[in-house]
Formats: structure tokens, C-alpha cells, sequence
């Protein structure tokens, strides 16, 4: 059974003992994102003894769910209600495309950047596991995408796949296809070989993140070890790591997760 990014249970305590690793100012780090490119200039963005113009429109928050999960996932349904109580729809996508057994992230990345909308458009985008990758992903190639919350990020997701099947792996591509859970149902399913070549194509190394970037990683996580995340922030100003006392799901620290990411996103979401 593939188990490479799908969402582990676990008693996660220890929500409340963050531990923050390379954090810079928030101010500093959008600046720094700024002078890349990473905002139009249209729309004044209030900082603390600052402003800074980034958009013309309230951009759209788009949420990005993990690997055999969907969009009514136990997460996304937290973080839409979250911030509908505070005035912000927020769109789940379903990202099974075109379907679980034939997923591709090329595909993924292709829907999330159609649900941001035109090119005048902008989004927040907050992705979980796979969902994470496909955010920063889609933040390196899209510069509509304004800023990133990831959760536990599936970063070098066919690597890790690789090295975690051993045999297996060349088992699953002789065959072409190998046994995964449909967490949306419970159910035994399957995936295709297709996927691992797809994503491995596009997957290559880090993501070239420019935006305002907050990752939260639990530190009990096996599915995707917590290291994958501090190397990804190690040296990058626009990236604030938070760790937490949690696992791969991260529903212990929820409310959490969803502190710091209301305060992150302030800025842009007034």
C-alpha cells in the first residue's frame, strides 16, 4: 500500500509550543518579495509603520488538499469556515484530475492556476501535503499567486517515494499501477505509474518560491519528515517556518494553524 503522502491519524499535543525556525520581519520578508516582482502595483498594503502597494483587487484564497484526500477534507473544511466567519470565501478545489487512479500534478497545477481566474486576478493560495507542492509550485511558475500557507509540503514528492518503496517502486512501474487508500470514501483504490512520471518531471529539486511564504510542519511527521521544510526555508527571507508538536495530519494543531495564518495573511486580507 502506498503510503507516501496520505494523511496519517495521530494524537498530535503540543499545539500551543510552536518552535519558529529562520524567521525574519513579516515587513522585511514581503519587501524582499516585492523587489523580486512578487506584487502588482495597485493597491496600498497596510504594515506595521509602512505601506506597500500589491493589487487592484481582493485576491481569491484558494485551498489545495493532499494526495488522496479531497476538498470537503477535515483541514480545508476548517480553514473555509475559519475564514468565512471573518468576511473571505474560500475555494476549495478538487484537485483529483483528472481522476484519483490517473492523477497528475501537471494537471493539478493546471486547475489551480484556471481557478485563480484572469490575468488582472491575484490568490492567497494554502495547500496541504501534495496540495502544499502544487502551491509552491504553481507560486514559481505563476505570478498571480500573491502569497503561500503550506502545510506539512510534500517537497521532493517521487524522491521520497522512491527511496520509502525500495523494490516496490520497480514493482509499481513494471505493473503500472499500485494500491492507495481514497480517503474521501475509506476505500481501497489505486494509481497509476503516469503519476510518478508526470510529477517527477516537474519536481525537480526545491521550488523557486518569491512570495511571502508561512509553512507549518509538524514534528512527529513520518509521511513527510519535517527536515523537507527547514531546507526549504534555510536562507529564504520571504519564508517563515513554524514548527509544531504534531503529525503528518496536523487536526491537533488546527486552531493553531489557523492563528497564524489569520495573522499572516492580514495584509492582504483586511
Amino acid at each position: 500500500m502506498l503510503s507516501g503522502d496520505l494523511l496519517h491519524t495521530g494524537a498530535g499535543g503540543g499545539a500551543d509550543k510552536p518552535v519558529e525556525r529562520d524567521r525574519d520581519s513579516f515587513a522585511d520578508s514581503v519587501d524582499w518579495a516585492r523587489r523580486r516582482g512578487a506584487f502588482p502595483a495597485a493597491h496600498t498594503l497596510h504594515l506595521p509603520g509602512r505601506s506597500r502597494t500589491i493589487g487592484a483587487m481582493a485576491p481569491r484564497i484558494l485551498y489545495l488538499h493532499g494526495f488522496g484526500s479531497g476538498p470537503r477534507s477535515t483541514k480545508g473544511t476548517a480553514v473555509a469556515a475559519h475564514f468565512a466567519e471573518r468576511g473571505h470565501q474560500v475555494d476549495r478545489l478538487d484537485l483529483r484530475v483528472p481522476s484519483l487512479e490517473n492523477l497528475r500534478l501537471s494537471a493539478m497545477l493546471d486547475r489551480a492556476g484556471a481557478a485563480i481566474g484572469d490575468a488582472q486576478d491575484r490568490a492567497i493560495v494554502i495547500g496541504s501535503s501534495l496540495g502544499g507542492l502544487t502551491a509552491a509550485r504553481l507560486a514559481e511558475r505563476d505570478a498571480r499567486v500573491m502569497a503561500l500557507v503550506l502545510l506539512a509540503p510534500a517537497f521532493n514528492l517521487v524522491d521520497r517515494w522512491r527511496e520509502q518503496l525500495g523494490p516496490a517502486w520497480d514493482e509499481w512501474e513494471r505493473t503500472g499501477w499500485r494500491d492507495i487508500v481514497d480517503y474521501t470514501t475509506g476505500q481501497p483504490a489505486r494509481l497509476d505509474f503516469g503519476f510518478a512520471r508526470d510529477a517527477g518531471a516537474i519536481d525537480i529539486g526545491l521550488p523557486d518560491v518569491r512570495v511571502p511564504t508561512l509553512i507549518l510542519h509538524g514534528t512527529q511527521d513520518e509521511t513527510v519528515p519535517v527536515e523537507r521544510s527547514r531546507r526549504f526555508a534555510n536562507g529564504r527571507r520571504n519564508v517563515r517556518l513554524v514548527e509544531l508538536e504534531d503529525t503528518h495530519e496536523l487536526t491537533a494543531s488546527l486552531p493553531h494553524i489557523l492563528r497564524e495564518a489569520t495573522s499572516f495573511l492580514a495584509p492582504w486580507l483586511p
